[in-house]
C-alpha cells in the first residue's frame, strides 16, 4: 500500500495486543520489575484530552522498560464511587451504578482505540464489593490500632450536594463539586488520625528523590510543622476562669499585645451559651465553613467578653479577650494572641474594633519611628519597645530569647505544633463505600464481623429524595446480630479513601481473601512511576502515604512505607476559549475563521470573542472529543501530537495545525518506510556504511536518554531528524544486511512513541528473535574531529575545528589558510606558541 491506511493498521495491532494481554501476564519474579502507573480516572463518560496526554505518557514509559526486558505491570482500573454519579442519577431517573458502568464501558472502548499496552486482565472498579469489601477489612483493621474514631466536631457542610467536605475539598469557600458556599455545621464523624503521622509524613519527603520539589513543598506547607511557645495568660475574670493557653510562633512579639481570641468551640464557650448575643454571633460564623482559606477570606468578626487577659511579660499590660471567627480550635489550643502590627488578620481586627495597634520590629534597628497604618509589617528586623527584647534581631534571635524567657519563669512551654488535620472520612450519601460499623440502641459503635464482609450497598433504582438515601432505607438499615437490635451506619467513606490504597490491589486483583498478597507487593511495590496531575499533590498523594504508614502500623507483615518512588506530574491540555455576543460559551465546532476573524460557523455575520488558551473544561466548553481525533487522524499521530512541542510536564496547546502536522509526519514516515524496503530488495554491493552506524548508535543513544528522562518533545524533534537524515541517506545504496541492521534498530527506538506504526514496518520482516531494546556501540559515538581554542596572549579569539591528534606545524598550516585567523596574527611577532594536542593553541605575541 502506497498510502498508509492508519485504519486497518491500529486495529490489527490493537486486536493482537488486546489477545496478547499483558506484558506482565507470565512473571518470572527473578527479572526486574518496573510498575508503570497513572492516575485512574472518574468515569464520567468520555474521555478527554487530559486523559489521552496521561495515559499516552504512561505507554511510552511501559513500552519502553518492556522492551529493555523489565516485567512491566501497567495495569487501569476506576475510580467509580463519587457525586457526581449520584447526582447524574437523580437527574436522569436512574441508579448510580447503572450510570456509571455504562461510562466505563464507553470510556475503555475509547482507551482502547489509542492503543494503550493495559493489562486489562488487572481491570479494577473501586465501586464493585470485589473491590470495597477489603477496604472495610482495611477499616476494621485500623479501628483496631486506634487509627480510626468517631467524635462530634464542626464540618464543612455543603448545602446542595448534602455532605460533609474535607478541607482540601473546599476551594474559595465553595464546594469542590456543586461550586455551592460552605456551611459549617456539627455532626459525629469518622476520622483516620493522620496527625500520628505528621513527623514522619513530613521527615519522609527528603528521601523521595524522585519526586519534584515543588510537590514536596506543597506537601510540606500542608503538614505545616511549626516551632513555638505554649503560653499562659492570667485571666480577671468574675466566672471560674483563670488561666488561657495559646500557641505561638510568635513570642517575640508579646510587648504588641492587643487583644486574645478564641474559638466559638474554646472551652470558656460555656459560659456564654446561654448569652442571646454570643448565640447569634455563633450563628453567624456557622455560615463561613470551617476551612482556613474560608475563614481568612470572611470579614473578621468576634464577640467581646468581660475577661481581661493580662500580658505574661509586663502586668501593666491588661487586653481584652475575645471570640473570633478566624480562630479555629483544631489547630493550636484554639487561642491566639493578637499583635496587630505585625499579623495582617489581627490589625484588620484592630482596626474594625478600635484596638491599640503597638509596633515591636522594624525593618532596620537604625530606625528611629516606625509606625503602622494599614499594613501590617511582617518582615525580618529589630526589636524594639520591647524590654529585655530590645534590639534582638529578628526572628532567629528574639524568638529562641522570649522562649528561654518564658520557660525559666514558668509563663510557657516550648511547643511543635502541626497544621495537618485528621482526615475527616464520613460523607453523607448513597454512592459510596459502606462504612462496617452498626450501632446499639445507646449509640455505641461496633465492627460488623468479618465474615459478614462486603456490607453492600442495597439497590435503589431511582433516587428521590435529597440528602443520603441510606437514612431513609430502613430494610437495609436496621439489622439482627445475636438476638440484639442494631443500625447500620449510614454514612459512606470520603472517595479518597478508595484511591489510597488502589495501587495495591493491581498487584494482586484476584484475591478474594485479603486486598492483596504479600509475595505480590513485595515484588511490585513501591510504584516505580507515578503519572499524574499537580491538582492532586496534596488530597490523593498526601492520603496514600498515610494509608502506607497505617497499614504498615503494628504489622510486621508490610514493610511498604512510601506508595510511590517516582512522581511525575504532567501539564494540562489547552485551548482558545469563545464567547459569542451575548457572553455565551462556544465549543470550537462552533466557529471558523475568515480573514484571521472568529466568527460563528452558522452566521458569519456574527462575531465571536476568543479568549485566553485554558485548560480543557466541559464548563468553558473549549474541549476536543479525542474519538473524533483519532478517527480522522489515528492514534498514532495523537500520540505523535500530544508529545510534541511542550515538555510533558508543562501545558499544551491544542491545535488543528498541530495535529494534521502529526498525521502528515507519519505518512512520510511510511513513504520512507516503502523507500527502505524497495532498497533492501535491490540489495547494493555497497557493504557498509560508516555514517549510518554513527547516526543509528548515536540515535539509539539519545532516544534512551530522552525517554528515561522524560524528554518527549525532545525525543520526537529527534524522530523528525531521524527521517530527514534517512531520506538523504539511503539513496548512497546499501547491503541487505546493513539496512535491515539499522532500519530495525531504529524502529525499535520509535516503537515506544509510534507503536502501531513501528510494528507494522517491523512485521515486514521476518523476526524470529523476540523483539528487545537495542543497544549502541560506544566506538561508533567517537568522533574523529575535535575543536582548537585559538588564544593570543591567553585570551580567547576563536574556535578552529580539526581532526584529532594533529601535529603542531599541521595545524599551522590550517590556520594560515583561515582568512580569519590571518587577519589576527596579521604582521604580529610571534615570540612562541604553546599547544596542547586536541584542546588550544596559544600564541605569545
Amino acid at each position: 500500500m502506497d498510502r498508509y491506511n492508519f485504519k486497518i493498521v491500529e486495529k490489527k495491532w490493537q486486536k493482537y495486543w488486546e489477545e496478547n494481554n499483558s506484558f506482565a501476564s507470565k512473571i518470572d519474579k527473578t527479572k526486574k520489575k518496573f510498575y508503570c502507573l497513572e492516575m485512574f480516572p472518574y468515569p464520567s463518560g468520555k474521555i478527554h484530552m487530559g486523559h489521552v496526554r496521561n495515559y499516552t505518557i504512561g505507554d511510552v514509559l511501559a513500552r519502553f522498560k518492556a522492551l529493555q526486558g523489565f516485567n512491566v505491570l501497567h495495569p487501569m482500573g476506576w475510580d467509580s464511587f463519587g457525586m457526581p454519579a449520584e447526582n447524574a442519577a437523580r437527574q436522569n431517573n436512574l441508579d448510580p451504578k447503572t450510570w456509571t458502568e455504562e461510562n466505563i464501558r464507553t470510556m475503555k472502548a475509547q482507551l482502547k482505540k489509542l492503543g494503550l499496552s493495559i493489562d486489562w486482565g488487572r481491570e479494577i472498579s473501586t465501586c464493585t464489593p470485589e473491590y470495597y469489601k477489603h477496604q472495610q477489612k482495611f477499616f476494621l483493621e485500623l479501628f483496631d490500632k486506634g487509627l480510626v474514631y468517631r467524635k462530634e466536631q464542626y464540618v464543612n457542610w455543603d448545602p446542595v450536594d448534602k455532605t460533609v467536605l474535607a478541607n482540601e475539598q473546599v476551594i474559595d469557600g465553595k464546594g469542590w463539586r456543586s461550586g455551592a458556599k460552605v456551611e459549617r455545621k456539627k455532626l459525629n464523624q469518622w476520622f483516620f488520625n493522620i496527625k500520628k503521622f505528621s513527623e514522619d509524613l513530613l521527615n519522609s519527603l527528603d528521601k523521595l528523590k524522585n519526586w519534584p520539589n515543588k510537590v514536596k513543598v506543597m506537601q510540606k506547607n500542608w503538614i505545616g510543622k511549626s516551632f513555638g511557645c505554649e503560653i499562659k495568660f492570667k485571666i480577671k475574670s468574675s466566672k471560674d476562669i483563670n488561666e488561657i493557653k495559646c500557641f505561638s510562633t510568635r513570642p517575640d512579639t508579646l510587648y504588641g499585645l492587643s487583644f486574645l481570641a478564641l474559638s466559638i468551640d474554646h472551652p470558656i464557650a460555656k459560659f456564654y451559651k446561654n448569652n442571646n448575643e454570643f448565640i447569634k454571633f455563633k450563628k453567624k460564623c456557622s455560615s463561613t465553613g470551617t476551612t482556613e482559606e474560608s475563614i481568612a477570606n470572611a470579614e473578621k468578626i468576634g464577640f467581646k467578653t468581660d475577661l481581661v487577659a493580662i500580658n505574661p511579660l509586663d502586668e501593666k499590660i491588661e487586653v481584652p479577650v475575645y471570640f473570633a471567627n478566624f480562630v479555629l480550635m483544631d489547630y493550636g489550643l484554639g487561642a491566639v494572641f493578637g499583635c496587630p502590627a505585625h499579623d495582617q488578620r489581627d490589625l484588620d481586627f484592630a482596626i474594625k474594633y478600635n484596638l491599640k495597634v503597638k509596633p515591636v520590629v522594624k525593618p532596620d534597628i537604625e530606625d528611629k519611628v516606625f509606625n503602622i497604618k494599614e499594613k501590617a509589617y511582617t518582615g525580618p528586623g529589630y526589636i524594639f519597645n520591647s524590654s529585655f527584647l530590645n534590639n534582638l534581631r529578628v526572628p532567629d534571635e528574639s524568638v529562641v530569647e522570649a522562649i528561654k524567657f518564658l520557660e525559666k519563669n514558668n509563663l510557657g512551654e516550648k511547643k511543635i505544633n502541626f497544621r495537618l488535620k485528621d482526615w475527616g472520612i464520613s460523607r453523607q450519601r448513597y454512592w459510596g463505600c459502606p462504612i462496617p460499623i452498626i450501632y446499639d440502641e445507646k449509640n455505641n459503635p461496633k465492627k460488623i464481623p468479618e465474615e459478614m464482609l462486603p456490607v453492600e450497598l442495597p439497590i435503589i433504582k431511582k433516587l428521590e429524595s435529597t440528602g443520603n438515601p441510606l437514612d431513609k432505607k430502613t430494610s437495609w438499615k436496621e439489622i439482627t446480630l445475636d438476638n440484639k437490635k442494631y443500625y447500620r451506619e449510614t454514612d459512606t467513606l470520603d472517595t479518597f479513601v478508595d484511591s489510597s490504597w488502589y495501587f495495591l490491589r493491581f498487584c494482586s486483583p484476584k484475591n478474594e481473601n485479603y486486598g492483596f498478597f504479600k509475595e505480590d507487593i513485595d515484588y511490585w511495590m513501591p510504584v516505580d512511576q507515578y503519572i499524574g496531575g499537580v491538582e492532586h499533590a496534596i488530597l490523593h498523594l498526601l492520603y496514600s502515604r498515610f494509608f502506607m504508614r497505617a497499614l504498615n502500623f503494628q504489622n510486621e507483615n508490610f514493610s511498604i512505607e512510601e506508595p510511590f518512588d517516582g512522581l511525575f506530574t504532567q501539564g494540562m491540555v489547552c485551548h482558545e476559549t469563545y464567547k459569542d455576543e451575548n457572553n455565551n460559551w462556544l465549543t470550537p465546532d462552533e466557529v471558523k475563521s475568515i480573514n484571521g476573524k472568529k466568527v460563528l460557523k452558522n452566521d458569519e455575520n456574527k462575531k465571536v470573542f476568543v479568549g485566553p488558551s485554558e485548560s480543557m473544561s466541559k464548563s468553558k466548553k473549549n474541549t476536543i472529543d479525542p474519538e473524533k481525533i483519532i478517527e480522522n487522524y489515528g492514534a498514532d499521530a495523537v500520540r505523535l501530537f500530544i508529545l510534541s512541542d511542550s515538555p510533558p510536564e508543562k501545558d499544551i496547546q491544542w491545535s488543528e495545525e498541530g495535529i494534521t502536522s502529526s498525521s502528515k509526519f507519519i505518512q512520510k514516515l511510511w513513504k520512507l518506510n516503502l523507500d527502505i524496503q524497495k532498497e533492501i530488495l535491490n540489495n547494493s554491493k555497497n557493504d557498509y556504511n560508516e555514517e549510518l552506524e554513527k547516526f543509528t548508535n548515536k540515535f539509539i543513544k539519545k532516544m534512551t536518554y530522552d525517554l528515561e528522562n522524560f524528554h518527549y518533545n525532545v525525543l520526537i524533534a529527534s524522530i523528525h531528524q531521524m527521517h530527514s537524515f534517512l531520506t538523504k541517506e539511503i539513496k548512497k545504496g546499501f547491503t541487505k544486511e546493513t539496512l535491515i541492521k539499522n532500519y530495525k534498530k531504529i524502529l525499535i527506538s520509535i516503537n515506544p512513541v509510534l507503536p502501531h506504526f513501528s510494528n507494522e514496518c517491523l512485521g515486514m520482516f521476518e523476526n524470529k528473535e523476540e523483539i528487545k531494546w537495542p543497544t549502541y556501540e560506544e566506538k561508533f559515538l567517537e568522533t574523529d574531529m575535535t575543536t582548537i581554542v585559538i588564544q593570543i596572549n591567553g585570551k580567547k579569539k576563536g574556535l578552529h575545528k580539526t581532526k584529532k591528534n594533529l601535529e603542531e606545524a599541521d595545524l599551522l598550516k590550517e590556520i594560515e589558510k583561515s582568512l580569519k585567523f590571518t587577519k589576527i596574527l596579521n604582521n604580529e611577532n610571534i615570540k612562541r606558541k604553546i599547544y596542547i594536542k586536541n584542546k588550544i593553541i596559544n600564541f605569545i605575541i
